[in-house]
């Protein structure tokens, strides 16, 4: 019992140790973090009642997710891990460059439907090898998963022209030559994830006949924290890389040619995205609508934007969901 007392007073100091280091902690974890644009002094209006510095964090999904980069590399072990249970996927060239080529996982069944999935990365970094994650949720789901790699927009000289018509050309490869993997053209569904979902939604309005494919040879559309008016992105700090022109905005801004749109397209982004990423959703969905497209907005409560691209992963999960239902394999 005469423990007792010594007992006590050990914990007591240890607990005012714990305490003292929290307290110098806290600062320092408090701007680790901090979510939403750095504290400043309001600016002159840019977009939307922000001001540059908030601008430019509405269009920087780090302001916004503070575990971002653990989060991204859980993208490339999630996906060797896949590899391994899979196998390597079969790997082709869809163009004549280095960069143009995917990977494709194959579903066991014979005709079966395929997904083919456009990566992010600021539409500068990124390929399809830190992708594969998906690929098991949709191979056992019946689906062949096909994962994309083009070139960054650095390389292509700032032009996002030259990253939509490399997207364009290997969705074409792919209706062409679905029968060589099993695949089935008349069940083709394409997904994209952030500057992805972009480029979904400007594939998404491509005059296919162009490229020789019927006027509609993508049966779905699955964008994913996307963005649909490039104006916003262009008053943003992204235009330090993307070399945009009148003609560049107006092309890559899906939500201005919305009667190209013949395919039902679902819409996905999370609460925790930053409020322009939101906004771009809902926008895009509200005109589809009122053009009368068939189109499904999907908000998920408490994902943040690295968060729902990992949820593709996932048949539970608000993306992986999504693109099944939308596939009829839900």
């Amino acid at each position: 019992m005469t423990s007792m007392p010594g007992f006590k007073a050990g914990l007591s100091r240890r607990a005012a140790l714990a305490g003292s280091a929290a307290l110098i902690a806290a600062p320092a974890l408090a701007e680790e973090c901090r979510i939403g644009p750095p504290a400043h002094n309001k600016g002159s209006v840019v977009w939307m009642g922000m001001d540059q510095v908030e601008l430019d964090a509405a269009y920087d999904q780090l302001e916004y997710a503070p575990l971002a980069k653990q989060i991204i590399k859980r993208y490339a072990s999630a996906s060797l891990a896949t590899r391994a249970r899979l196998s390597e996927p079969h790997r082709v060239a869809y163009g004549p460059t280095e960069p143009e080529k995917l990977d494709i996982y194959r579903a066991k069944e014979p005709d079966a439907p395929v997904y083919v999935f456009i990566h992010g990365g600021a539409w500068i970094g990124g390929a399809a090898s830190s992708y594969a994650f998906p690929a098991e949720m949709f191979t056992h789901a019946g689906a062949h998963y096909i994962a994309l790699d083009f070139v960054g927009v650095k390389q292509a000289g700032g032009d996002l022209g030259v990253m939509a018509d490399q997207v364009r050309r290997s969705i074409a490869w792919v209706h062409r030559n679905a029968e060589q993997f099993g695949g089935d053209r008349r069940r083709l569904y394409v997904g994209g994830h952030s500057s992805g979902g972009h480029l979904c939604g400007v594939a998404a309005v491509t005059d296919w006949t162009a490229f020789g494919l019927p006027a509609n040879p993508v049966r779905g559309w699955h964008c994913m924290s996307g963005m649909f008016d490039m104006k916003p992105v262009r008053l943003s700090k992204r235009s330090s890389y993307l070399k945009f022109t009148d003609a560049m905005e107006d092309a890559m801004s899906a939500e201005r040619h919305i009667a190209a749109i013949n395919a039902p397209m679902v819409l996905t982004s999370g609460t925790n995205e930053t409020p322009e990423f939101q906004r771009q959703s809902r926008d895009f969905g509200a005109k589809l609508k009122a053009a009368g497209k068939a189109v499904q907005n999907v908000s998920a409560p408490d994902f943040n934007h690295f968060e729902m691209c990992e949820s593709l992963g996932n048949p539970y999960g608000p993306n992986g969901r999504s693109a099944l239902t939308l596939m009829g394999l839900a």
